[in-house]
Parts: C-alpha cells; structure tokens; sequence
C-alpha cells in the first residue's frame, strides 16, 4: 500500500512540475529582458572590434 501512495505523489509531482513548465514556456520573454540582451550582444559586437 506504501507503493501505491508513493506513486501517487511522484505521478502528482510529475504533473505539476510539467504543467508549471508548459506555463512557464508559454510566457515568453518579457520586453525588458530582450531589450537587455540585445544591448549585451551590441556590447560584445563592439569589444570584438576594438580587439
């Protein structure tokens, strides 16, 4: 009967986690943090010509 519980709470856990992911992967990504990233790589482009 113990193995029965412990499977419950994996397969419950499973579920959970995956449906926290799929939402997680549906937000995208916010503005601010593209805008970010976007002046990190103009960065990176322009250390790599003055090197």
């Amino acid at each position: 009967m113990q193995s029965g519980q412990n499977d419950e709470r994996e397969r419950f856990i499973d579920e959970n986690l995956r449906r926290v992911y799929d939402e997680t992967m549906e937000e995208g990504i916010p503005d601010k943090f593209k805008d970010l990233l976007n002046q990190l790589k103009g960065q990176d482009k322009n250390a790599g010509k003055k090197g």
